[in-house]
């Protein structure tokens, strides 16, 4: 596909706040953006040229939103992979179903990984009682039980800490098919986003450091302060992953580190991610101008950061403070959501730091 030139119309699915930011990076380079998704007044609504509303199975709301734009894009992986293979028909849809279908089911994310020969915990399959007990007996305990769709920032997973425990937490989870996966001790947790081309060149952003509270993310500090070794492995791995699917946007790829300083494969979205939101001010092109880069056919820009940067998310009632945030040091990003609730995720702020600085992490007291 040639690039879509100035004018052309990319078409998002999802209206949260990423395809907020999206739409802000694409208005930068020249494209309009039309948002489809199932709720009002969304995030990516406000600032979008245009909305469809509509649900993600309404076979004649995507028919006419495929015919309205030059190219599409997800900020959001738990679209139908039916949705997608449907636009597809008609506009270029960057990532496709694919790599969608992969991400979207915790086993066959597992699976692909071990296929490629990048380190993951052990983990079994589980859609029966008869499969809990198997996976016990081979994996043990402490354990993890996970929801194989659509559970996130902690939602659909339950710790198993002694083999007793199994059943109740099956039960927990409605019995819905799901995967064991052995209990990790690990230093650390970080990501890399890769971002990957039409033309198949791949570039990877700095891993970066999580930190959760409450199993959301609380600190993203960019890069990771965690040993060489454990990032090569890492940035190697995304690097694969991507190709492997081929591709066409971002894939943002979690890892735990552990005591030994390697790496081992969490999950992964292909999407822009939350622990990449320090690109908007430290990098010259950020993650979401990636994504619209790669959606449009246009060359990728550079990844490389600038500032070093810390990033904290706002949940709940955290943005509440917001006059005082906007005073501060740090860059502040609001979604336009218009309920606080606890564990929403309602805006952001980015601290920057020298890029030589030394004792890197900040401390406390200089964190946003």
């Amino acid at each position: 596909m040639k690039a879509l030139p100035p004018g052309s119309t990319i078409g998002v699915l999802g209206g949260g706040q990423l395809g907020r930011m999206m739409a802000l990076a694409a208005a930068r380079l020249g494209y309009r953006v039309h948002v489809f998704c199932p709720d009002w007044d969304s995030p990516a609504e406000q600032v979008s040229a245009a909305a469809t509303v509509a649900a993600y199975d309404d076979a004649a709301a995507l028919d006419a939103f495929a015919a309205s734009v030059d190219a599409v894009t997800l900020e959001f992986e738990n679209v139908p992979v039916a949705a997608v293979e449907r636009l597809a028909r008609t506009v270029p849809v960057r990532p496709g179903a694919r790599v969608l279908s992969v991400a979207q089911d915790r086993m066959a994310e597992k699976t692909t990984a071990r296929d490629l020969g990048i380190p993951v915990a052990p983990f079994e399959a589980v859609t029966s009682d008869t499969d809990l007990a198997d996976a016990i007996a081979s994996i043990g305990a402490p354990s993890v039980l996970k929801t194989r769709r659509e559970g996130y920032d902690g939602k659909g997973q339950r710790i198993i800490r002694k083999a007793s425990d199994a059943d109740a937490a099956f039960a927990d989870l409605g019995r819905a098919p799901a995967i064991l996966e052995a209990f990790v001790e690990f230093t650390s947790e970080i990501s890399v986003i890769a971002a990957r081309g039409e033309d198949g060149e791949t570039r990877t952003y700095a891993a970066v450091e999580n930190r959760h509270k409450d199993h959301i993310l609380d600190l993203t500090i960019a890069p990771a302060a965690v040993a060489s070794a454990a990032i090569k492995q890492a940035e190697e791995a995304a690097r694969a992953l991507a190709d492997a699917l081929q591709v066409v946007g971002l894939l943002a790829v979690e890892f735990f580190v552990t005591p030994e300083d390697g790496v081992l494969f969490n999950e992964m979205a292909p999407r822009p991610h939350n622990s990449g939101h320090w690109t908007i001010e430290a990098c010259r092109v950020s993650q979401f101008e990636q994504q619209v880069r790669a959606t449009a056919g246009l060359p990728l820009g550079p990844t490389g950061y600038h500032h070093r940067a810390v990033m904290r998310n706002l949940i709940g009632t955290d943005a509440d403070r917001w006059a005082d945030l906007a005073d501060g040091d740090g860059t502040l990003h609001l979604y336009g959501k218009a309920e606080s609730r606890p564990g929403r995720k309602m805006g952001h702020v980015t601290r920057l730091y020298a890029p030589d600085r030394p004792n890197w992490p900040p401390k406390e007291a200089e964190l946003p």
